[in-house]
């Protein structure tokens, strides 16, 4: 008893270490650019966080210093300075915190609008059961200036998960294979080759709407329009033939039969005796002309 009194005494006594027990900040959250103003909301704990903004330009992997966003203590820092280091005025920005010394995971930046260096889509759920179609155009700058090899990379994944998921497209892409009833979120940046360049765009989300009525419907519908479609062709048509071209179409039925000349006349002959030149029948006269009978009173 006596051992564990003294063992707290002297641990009371013992100073704590400085940053011992520490832990790293938390990252900043909805990390945006509007305007060339870089904001985020402020940290949650004590006022002894501080951010540092960085910058990549167009194709380089070295993110360095923006010079007027070191140890910052608000949340908002303007990074027009960064547009004349990339090329096309395109670089990517990210922020970390950090406190005593530690730092936490450094967080992308999205831009809220599309410019020549963010692309702009749209999302729209439910074209086919459980997929997420991302519209996207393949008329922008860098397309213009690089053809096929300026493309856009889409993540996608749950709404509050980690995007880890990808897929490249130049244009439109259709992201199959999604449970029905979650909701998906997407974000969308260029990609020169393999390298992203410029700020993604931020996240929009978009409910995958369970198979039901409206999908059985929907269904229906597309088969039910075509039959409709070519029966509205196929009647006038039909219609048409049989009034304005019957001549025509009777003349097609005829069987090809010609019936010759001497038709009746051969068949006249077969009712006509038979006379036979055999010595041992009877002979035939033939008449060749008739006299009137004169009966006498």
């Amino acid at each position: 008893m006596l051992f564990n009194v003294l063992c707290i005494l002297i641990a009371a006594q013992v100073p704590s270490v400085p940053g011992l027990s520490e832990v790293p900040p938390a990252p900043p959250q909805d990390v945006h650019v509007d305007k060339w103003l870089l904001t985020w909301p402020p940290s949650p704990e004590d006022g002894n966080v501080t951010y540092t903004v960085q910058y990549s330009s167009f194709d380089s992997a070295v993110w360095m210093d923006v010079p007027a966003c070191v140890h910052i203590s608000s949340n908002s820092c303007s990074v027009i300075s960064t547009k004349a280091e990339g090329k096309h005025g395109c670089v990517m920005l990210r922020v970390q915190a950090e406190r005593r010394g530690l730092t936490s995971r450094p967080v992308k930046a999205c831009s809220q609008h599309g410019d020549s260096c963010t692309p702009d889509f749209s999302l729209t759920a439910g074209a086919k059961p459980g997929s997420l179609t991302v519209l996207l155009s393949r008329n922008h700058s860098l397309a213009q200036e690089h053809g096929d090899n300026a493309r856009h990379r889409v993540y996608y994944g749950k709404e509050g998960e980690p995007r880890q998921e990808y897929v490249d497209a130049v244009s439109s892409v259709t992201i199959p294979a999604l449970q029905v009833g979650q909701r998906y979120c997407a974000e969308v940046q260029y990609l020169y080759f393999s390298t992203p360049v410029g700020l993604g765009a931020c996240a929009q989300c978009e409910l995958i709407p369970e198979a039901g009525e409206d999908s059985k419907q929907s269904e229906i519908i597309a088969a039910v329009v075509p039959v409709v479609v070519v029966l509205f062709i196929l009647i006038p048509v039909g219609a048409y033939f049989l009034i304005f071209q019957y001549g025509t179409i009777k003349q097609l039925l005829r069987p090809p039969y010609k019936i010759p000349d001497d038709f009746l006349l051969d068949r006249f002959r077969e009712n006509l005796p038979v006379c036979s030149s055999s010595p041992t029948e009877e002979h035939c006269l033939v008449i060749t002309s008739f006299s009137p009978k004169v009966v006498s009173k």
